[in-house]
């Protein structure tokens, strides 16, 4: 449990600072708007493509990959049936379907990876799997919805383009060529990458924690509902559907179970407050499941960790 203590301590530091920056607006009116748009469209992009240029590619046909991403297909799914029957449109939906389903396996799943898993490379599919198709057909769907396209051809043509023009996705795909490739690029090829990367996590989190300033206790305002299933999807379902996947349908290992258990009850990322923010949907829906998910990853990963560990 020391690698889920440091992780979130790390976390819970950088977040206070951002609260801290939003009590005293040092930054300016604009400053939470600034370290978004930092944040999307050149920090993680250069993060994410260290991080995939340096991972094997064979990771992605192993039996725990498939549990991860029927775990997440699973809790996605029953999040879109109960938008669809309770109307709560596209934006809410998809926002909160991300929020059910997409885990923190980058700030959080990698120092958690590392210190209680042994292996930091173990969150990398989980990271291909939200970055090469969660996160473009979010993406896409939200910038669908706020577009307003009209008619079948203009709607193909977005929906075609849209996922190629997320710098996310441009940054990901990058890293994966480069690793597919086999090509080992140089160090100083690599250190601007490795130097505006490094901004990624810290802006969003303070962000994060600038937003906080002023805000309401979860589950009090106009979308509790959506945000009480979000909320139950991710820190209970998923993992829940992932331990049993796992051990009685592709009877893994000890081993492998407990890492793809573990990565399941990760909380929600903070990409998808960013993604709300970025849109302006559901953006304090998103941030009550993101705060109430991370509080309660300590004791759900206790858990776990004394049931399978």
């Amino acid at each position: 449990m020391s690698g889920v203590i440091t992780g979130f301590g790390v976390i819970a530091s950088i977040v206070v600072v951002g609260y801290l920056l939003g009590r005293w607006p040092v930054l300016g009116p604009s400053g939470r708007e600034v370290l978004h748009k930092l944040s999307f469209y050149v920090a993680s992009p250069a993060l994410l493509f260290t991080l995939l240029a340096e991972t094997d590619l064979t990771l992605l046909v192993s039996g725990p990959v498939l549990v991860s991403l029927l775990s997440v297909f699973t809790v996605a799914s029953v999040f879109i049936v109960a938008g669809l029957v309770r109307r709560w449109g596209v934006g809410p939906t998809t926002v909160g379907t991300l929020s059910s389903s997409y885990v923190n396996a980058g700030n959080l799943g990698l120092p958690v990876a590392a210190y209680v898993l042994g292996d930091a490379t173990l969150v990398a599919p989980i990271l291909l799997l939200q970055l090469l198709f969660m996160a473009p057909v979010g993406l896409t769907l939200l910038d669908l919805n706020r577009g307003q396209v009209r008619g079948l051809g203009p709607m193909v043509r977005r929906s075609l383009g849209t996922p190629v023009r997320n710098p996310i996705l441009i940054g990901s795909l990058a890293g994966v060529a480069v690793s597919a490739s086999g090509w080992t690029p140089p160090g100083p090829l690599m250190e601007p990458f490795d130097l505006v990367g490094a901004m990624a996590v810290p802006a969003m989190l303070l962000a994060f924690g600038m937003s906080l300033n002023g805000s309401r206790m979860p589950g009090r305002g106009p979308e509790k509902g959506p945000m009480f299933l979000a909320v139950v999807l991710k820190s209970v379902v998923q993992p829940v559907v992932a331990c049993v996947l796992g051990a009685w349908v592709f009877g893994l290992g000890s081993a492998d179970l407990f890492s793809v258990v573990v990565l399941a009850a990760l909380p929600t990322a903070q990409n998808v407050f960013n993604y709300a923010s970025l849109y302006r949907t559901s953006e304090m829906m998103v941030r009550e499941v993101v705060l109430v998910t991370t509080i309660l990853t300590v004791p759900v990963l206790l858990v776990v960790t004394l049931l399978l560990g």
